[in-house]
């Protein structure tokens, strides 16, 4: 049993972090970093609350950490850790800066850590369908690949912090981790970024909306949010030499564990709804055949036990340190695309203004 101290309470810590790992076998959800309120103990109430990290890293039999704080923290947080012995889970985004990220794997090899980021997109039912479709070869080679995470909230939320200008605010490091990530974990590594990152909304300070362009060899991949998407486009888009595929709705297991609720994980966790599912069109001579895709079941719980697996066997994790930093290579190009309006090189040096 991997003892597991998750740090923070907030959305992220009560919806994603803590009812997944507790959900886990083989994972204990043994203590909580909630620095007031009680809702850890009435949720949990078998899990240990402290105040501060200091308080639950005294707690030798703790061995993995996950960081579900704010983004500004996550490099401190993780560091501090990390040099307490601790294998490490951070919550998207893996830091606000690619030379953190890369501060971070360099500690976690040095001290022989395991570390990994949050990427539970990774199982969605939709990218997981995706990812089965490309790897059959039913659409042939890949031409046009388009990803969305779009949302209608054309007003600014008053007083919440994720509006105040800061390192790693807005919805590039919001929501563009998914994305990046999903492609770099379809197609790797790009040849080239182009990006415009916009403030649209009135009144914002903060980025609201991007669309970055990540250039392959005989392929094009968009990554595309938007705060007006009355009319949402679609999750996925895919162009092939053979076909298409494409799938709108987002994989319904967030909406659910938004809710808090006790009972979780039941016989059909996961499942997407029938009218939700994907369309395949395929040429057949000179017309079409078309059928609707099967959205594969998605499940969260395999994240941590990818990573409950990967702290036992001392073996890599699913999200690679390499590809957690090389998600954040992806935002600052794009960064650094957007600011200077042309084109960037995955070889070109990255880094703030």
């Amino acid at each position: 049993m991997i003892k597991v101290g998750v740090i923070g309470f907030g959305f992220a810590g009560q919806a994603f972090h803590a009812p997944v790992v507790h959900a886990v076998d083989g994972l204990e959800l043994a203590c909580i970093v909630e620095r007031s309120g009680n809702s850890a103990q009435q949720r949990f109430p078998n899990a240990r609350v402290v105040c501060t990290v200091e308080e639950m890293l005294k707690d030798d039999g703790i061995r993995l950490c996950v960081v579900a704080t704010p983004q500004t923290s996550h490099f401190e947080l993780a560091r501090k850790c990390l040099l307490a012995g601790r294998d490490v889970v951070v919550d998207k985004p893996f830091t606000t800066n690619l030379k953190d990220a890369e501060e971070l794997v360099r500690l976690a090899q040095a001290n022989g850590r395991m570390i990994t980021v949050y990427q539970n997109r990774r199982y969605d039912g939709d990218f997981l369908t995706v990812q089965k479709i490309i790897s059959s070869g039913v659409l042939g080679r890949i031409i046009t690949f388009e990803t969305h995470f779009d949302r209608f909230r054309p007003k600014i939320k008053p007083n919440d912090w994720h509006e105040v200008p800061s390192p790693g605010m807005g919805i590039l490091y919001d929501l563009g981790p998914h994305l990046a990530d999903a492609a770099y974990a379809l197609f790797g590594a790009p040849q080239t970024v182009t990006a415009q990152i916009r403030m649209q909304r009135e009144g914002s300070q903060v980025n609201d909306s991007f669309d970055i362009q990540l250039e392959y060899p005989g392929a094009n991949v968009s990554l595309r949010v938007s705060y007006f998407a009355c009319v949402p486009r679609p999750r996925y888009l895919l162009y092939g030499t053979l076909g298409s595929f494409v799938k709108y709705g987002l994989d319904p297991q967030e909406e659910i564990l938004k809710k808090r609720e006790t009972i979780l994980f039941g016989e059909k966790w996961g499942e997407d709804a029938g009218e939700d599912w994907g369309t395949l069109r395929l040429a057949d001579g000179n017309s079409f055949k078309e059928e609707k895709v099967k959205t594969e079941r998605g499940d969260y719980r395999k994240y941590y036990e990818n990573v409950r697996d990967a702290v036992l066997n001392g073996t890599a994790p699913t999200i690679t340190p390499q590809s957690a930093v090389d998600v954040m290579r992806i935002l600052e190009l794009a960064e650094s695309s957007s600011r200077s309006k042309r084109t960037v090189l995955w070889t070109d040096r990255t880094g703030s203004p």
